[in-house]
């Protein structure tokens, strides 16, 4: 296990990594997740073997320290898995990222160009707030010491056996912060920062999410939207070899 200081009190992000050539991968969780739960059975894939892989928790979040005094905005986690590749020595890395992760990876990317060769984008964040019925949207509903004493529960009874398995390990104050920093989004939006990036971005889109909105005007920016067949929300658990391809550039 990996860690590196991502605040001024000494709080600690950490990650699990596997050796292999570079330019490494690093793979990002959404709100609630962990990033070996979701990503290590497709890093180990055949075609994805041989590069170094980084596994990493953002603050509040599986190993990480989930310091109280902490923002957990947007700004917040990229600034923290700035330090995880500052401390691995990384630059050039491919941000592989899902949900709240995406979001947190264009940040970073604009924050800190140096640090990103690639973005493949698993159902990003790119829109502030997010719909309604999204769960960082109803997290957010609450008032934050509500959420805490009686909404994360309640919560945790709703979202289903397979989010609860990996939200539970996450500190409920950061997570009522972190999905609050997500509906708020970056200034300016996500989606434009994303559009302005020079890196390679490939964007993917379960299809049973329906359409991404404003697909036709991201791809004039040069993002690779690709619609996942038979894929939800989570790609990497519904079509892993479609998933893997494209994080591998085979599709």
């Amino acid at each position: 296990m990996n860690e590196a200081r991502f605040d001024d009190r000494g709080s600690l992000i950490r990650w699990t990594e596997t050796p292999g050539e570079e330019p490494a991968r690093v793979y990002v969780h959404g709100l609630g997740s962990v990033s070996s739960a979701y990503h290590a059975h497709i890093a180990a894939r055949a075609e994805l073997a041989g590069r170094r892989s980084l596994f990493v928790d953002l603050p509040g979040h599986g190993i990480s320290d989930r310091p109280e005094q902490f923002g957990y905005t947007l700004v917040d986690h990229a600034d923290a898995l700035a330090a995880v590749l500052d401390s691995a020595g990384l630059t050039g890395a491919e941000l592989v990222a899902h949900s709240m992760g995406g979001a947190v990876a264009v940040v970073l990317a604009h924050r800190r160009p140096e640090l990103v060769s690639r973005l493949v984008l698993t159902e990003a964040n790119l829109d502030a707030p997010p719909p309604p019925t999204a769960g960082s949207s109803v997290i957010a509903s609450y008032e934050e010491d509500e959420f805490v004493d009686g909404g994360h529960a309640r919560v945790l009874a709703d979202v289903g056996p397979r989010w609860a398995a990996t939200m539970r390990l996450t500190d409920p104050r950061a997570l009522h912060r972190s999905a609050v920093g997500l509906c708020r989004g970056s200034d300016p939006v996500m989606r434009t920062l994303l559009g302005e990036l020079e890196v390679e971005r490939v964007y993917l889109q379960g299809e049973l999410s329906g359409g991404l909105e404003g697909r036709e005007a991201l791809e004039a920016t040069g993002v690779r939207v690709t619609t996942v067949a038979g894929a939800g929300h989570n790609v990497m658990f519904d079509r892993p070899d479609a998933f893997a391809a494209a994080v591998a550039r085979l599709d």
